[in-house]
């Protein structure tokens, strides 16, 4: 069994993001291509955004820390640190308010 501390990636992310020209760092916490589900951790600075994109399965977004939007051509909703978003099968885009630590978790399509 591995266990790891989802604050102090989050802490170490948001460092990286504070690096980054993008404004975001990421970083897979479990799963990826040999699994169905994957989650990753994202920290994004204030203001970065994830530009539209498809979801590549069912998916939910658990805020972490900070405030998101996750908009699609048609709404949006806001995620505190403790919500959990469920990820729209439409294109969408995230925003961070402010400086956010979020956990992404996919179910890949089969």
């Amino acid at each position: 069994m591995d266990k790891f501390s989802l604050e102090a990636l989050g802490r170490e992310h948001l460092e990286r993001a504070s690096q980054a020209a993008s404004g975001r760092s990421a970083g897979t916490v479990y799963g990826g291509h040999e699994h169905m589900l994957r989650q990753t951790l994202v920290a994004l600075n204030a203001g970065a955004y994830m530009d539209e994109h498809e979801s590549p399965g069912e998916a939910t977004v658990l805020v972490l820390q900070g405030r998101m939007r996750l908009s699609t051509s048609d709404t949006s909703w806001d995620g505190l640190a403790g919500d959990m978003v469920v990820v729209p099968a439409a294109r969408h885009s995230v925003h961070a308010l402010e400086e956010t630590v979020i956990l992404l978790t996919v179910v890949k399509r089969v």
